[in-house]
């Protein structure tokens, strides 16, 4: 296998404990793992389409990535500054918005994909 083979298994390796962390040390990451998986099975039972997939397909990777992000922001900031800072604090409640207005998105995007198939249940 060649070098520049290699180096790219090695860097899904690391994308992979990236995500394994994630799940591990986060509560939200399992919830929203959680909450995908839910999606996901209420998506296959309610027949979505293509399009109805696509968003919701974003919704979450939109939540995964902003936990993504949000948990290395505070790794880093931790590493560099274990004490408590007032400029760290406040970029990790900006991180932590991140979090939740992808959530919320989510949310919304989950509505509005679902509603209908909802609506005709309860016809």
């Amino acid at each position: 296998m060649s070098k520049v083979f290699i180096r790219r298994l090695n860097s899904f390796s690391h994308a992979l404990r990236g995500m394994g962390l994630l799940v591990r040390t986060q509560a939200n990451a399992r919830v929203h793992l959680l909450a995908a998986g839910m999606v996901c099975i209420a998506g296959i039972y309610c027949g979505l389409s293509r399009t109805e997939w696509l968003w919701i397909v974003a919704a979450i990777v939109w939540v995964w990535g902003a936990e993504a992000f949000n948990t290395a922001l505070e790794q880093l900031a931790d590493t560099v500054h274990p004490e408590q800072h007032p400029g760290i604090g406040r970029a990790k409640d900006a991180a932590a918005a991140a979090v939740l207005t992808a959530a919320l998105g989510a949310a919304i995007i989950g509505v509005l994909v679902f509603l209908p198939y909802l609506a005709a249940l309860w016809r």
